[in-house]
């Protein structure tokens, strides 16, 4: 008995080269200083930091090297696009303009603050939940941040009493992913180490702000699809950490309000797609906020 096989669904050529202009994987729109780096994270809504283009979705470490085909080597150091990816992760991650921690299934990532709170919708955690839910070692540190506000790694592991290395990393996991404690800061001399602190510290508006799931869902999968044009099964799951189920609920409210078509199931593309318009790489002007944002109803 012969199987049917079923054709891969892939991105068509528009859609790709739709993706190359929003994406920055065109030389003319490449990525080369924090300010451009926000401005493409303000664009795209959410980004990914040192990802290559054998992973889906909007890459900052893509957008540095401007081509569709980037991959990373394998000695990193040596390579100047991974070794500028490197530099303006740690520069924007200082300047605070935009959210940047390890998210969902320890993916790190860059967050445009308007769709802050459709993530901590998603991925966030209530102070009253934490007890049941966060782990002893992540406890610990949290108690440690939210009395000094901000501290080194080493600092931190000390007070806290987390002393083992992977429980203490760990820890710094959980605590990410629920969209809790961020990375403040890196320096590098008299030895390597990150600035840990509050998110709230830095976004207060957006992790108060509170968007109901349906609406959270559908507005990752609007600024996905904005920047995609076309979304095929699976993908936008695998960019974000959503389950393909949630994912599938925001696609197809999209389609509900016009916004988006389903040629096929799991299959979504944007209706009225409008030309890459504030695109300027020689720009080094941040989008505000309300240019970048599609409000959230909930």
């Amino acid at each position: 008995m012969i199987g049917i096989v079923r054709a891969r669904p892939h991105i068509s050529a528009e859609f790709d080269d739709h993706r190359d202009r929003l994406w920055r994987r065109e030389g003319a729109l490449q990525v080369e200083t924090a300010i451009a780096a926000e401005r493409f994270i303000e664009q795209v809504g959410f980004a990914a930091s040192l990802v290559d283009s054998r992973r889906p979705g909007p890459s900052l470490y893509v957008a540095v090297c401007g081509r569709r085909d980037a991959v990373m080597p394998r000695n990193v150091q040596k390579d100047p696009e991974a070794s500028l990816t490197w530099t303006l992760k740690d520069e924007v991650m200082a300047r605070g303009r935009v959210y940047y921690a390890k998210l969902a299934r320890g993916r790190s990532m860059f967050l445009a603050p308007r769709l802050i709170p459709s993530f901590q919708a998603i991925w966030g955690m209530r102070k009253v939940d934490e007890p049941r839910r966060l782990s002893a070692a992540a406890r610990a540190l949290l108690r440690v941040l939210r009395r000094e506000w901000e501290m080194a790694t080493r600092d931190l592991r000390q007070e806290s009493g987390v002393t083992d290395r992977q429980a203490f990393n760990a820890a710094l996991d959980e605590l990410q992913a629920a969209m809790i404690v961020i990375p403040a800061g890196a320096y590098y001399q008299p030895t390597f180490t990150y600035i840990w602190t509050l998110a709230v510290s830095r976004f207060p508006d957006q992790l108060r702000m509170r968007v109901n799931r349906d609406a959270a869902l559908r507005e990752i999968a609007r600024a996905f699809l904005v920047g995609a044009g076309m979304t095929i099964p699976g993908e936008l799951a695998r960019v974000t950490g959503l389950s393909r189920p949630e994912a599938g609920r925001g696609n197809r409210a999209l389609v509900a309000e016009g916004f988006a078509a389903m040629p096929s199931p799991g299959t979504y593309y944007l209706l009225n797609r409008q030309p890459a318009t504030a695109l300027d790489p020689a720009s080094d002007e941040v989008l505000d906020d309300e240019d970048a944002s599609v409000d959230i109803q909930t």
